[in-house]
């Protein structure tokens, strides 16, 4: 329960700034969230959607923790298929892409399995 609380903390930390800077300020986003690597696009307005209700999904999940989990289970897909489709094509053929971003992502997704529980996600 502490754990699934202390990710859900770090997630409107991390989410709640993301989605703030690329919905309000994506200009600024674009320099620093992606680093400069992407073609600027009102795109990442969309994105900071995304990150926005990953921050409301979090801060209800902090009084809800194992509800709410399936927000993990989300970010687990979604960041792992980021990876292997974007980022992991990106360094093996010498292109740009947000390293920082992409080292997030890996720790997010090395975490998650151990933090989501499992069992009770499942059962009946």
């Amino acid at each position: 329960m502490i754990a699934l609380r202390i990710v859900f903390i770090a997630n409107i930390f991390l989410a709640g700034w993301i989605s703030i800077l690329s919905l309000f300020f994506p200009k600024s986003a674009y320099l620093t969230v992606f680093e400069n690597q992407f073609a600027y696009s009102e795109a990442f307005r969309l994105v900071g959607a995304l990150w926005f209700a990953i921050f409301l999904l979090s801060v209800v999940g902090l009084f809800y923790p194992v509800q709410m989990s399936l927000v993990f289970l989300f970010q687990l897909i979604y960041k792992f298929s980021w990876l292997v489709v974007a980022a992991l094509p990106a360094i093996l053929n010498n292109q740009p892409y947000p390293k920082g971003m992409a080292i997030c992502f890996v720790i997010w997704v090395v975490v998650l399995p151990f933090v989501i529980p499992w069992t009770k996600l499942f059962s009946g």
